[in-house]
């Protein structure tokens, strides 16, 4: 079975799907227990290790269907859970930082911002390796988030939060992702091989967890 069928076929759908970032998801349902949930998120973090998951199960838990409003369980099976696991949400926008690191893009962003949301709660926003921006789309982005619209939510990824300007980052919650630990990337990868009928001991396991360097996408990918 190739990487890209397993990440997708084992991709967290759930709070507590997500693997060695239990600091991060109890603070995330916390906010959402406790209705203060910030506007702006930064996930920062080595490659691999949960951010763009974690933002698409945030972006779950605020838009789905099976409750009048957020909450820290997402069902996973309504048309707001599955269109946004399927990337086909209407209303929740992921953008790659490196390709779309422009001024123009980033006007395109903020003229979208003042549209209500057409089917969920909320319009969302994740900008993956968001450091790669530009000065100018900084500046840009940054009039949005003094004064952002209540429909919508940002959620930033980076592997280099020090390349972000200190505006931006004083906008945003942060959450600092850890590196998988070896034990639990190795009960992990024995339970999922298992499930999938394949064999390996476990020392073969322990290799591909210490070779991933604590990254689950590069320990499936080996």
């Amino acid at each position: 079975m190739s990487y890209l069928v397993l990440a997708r076929k084992w991709r967290p759908q759930g709070f507590e799907a997500i693997i060695g970032q239990e600091h991060v998801t109890r603070t995330l349902k916390n906010a959402i227990e406790q209705d203060r949930i910030h506007h702006a998120f930064l996930f920062c973090g080595a490659r691999g290790v949960g951010k763009t998951t974690a933002a698409r199960v945030l972006a779950r838990a605020l838009n789905c269907n099976a409750t009048p409003g957020p909450t820290t369980e997402p069902c996973g099976q309504c048309a707001a859970c599955t269109e946004i696991a399927a990337g086909t949400a209407m209303d929740v926008f992921e953008i790659d930082g490196a390709s779309n690191r422009g001024i123009n893009e980033i006007r395109e962003l903020r003229d979208g911002v003042a549209y209500a949301p057409q089917r969920d709660r909320t319009k969302i926003y994740i900008i993956d390796e968001v450091h790669m921006l530009t000065t100018e789309a900084f500046n840009a982005l940054l009039k949005t988030l003094e004064e952002p619209p209540a429909h919508v939510k940002f959620i930033f990824a980076t592997t280099e939060p020090h390349k972000i300007p200190v505006t931006i980052l004083s906008r945003c919650q942060r959450f600092d992702f850890k590196r998988i630990p070896l034990a639990t990337m190795v009960d992990y990868l024995a339970k999922m091989l298992a499930d999938e009928g394949v064999a390996i001991d476990d020392g073969g396991l322990r290799v591909v967890a210490r070779e991933s360097e604590g990254s689950m996408r590069d320990a499936l990918s080996l």
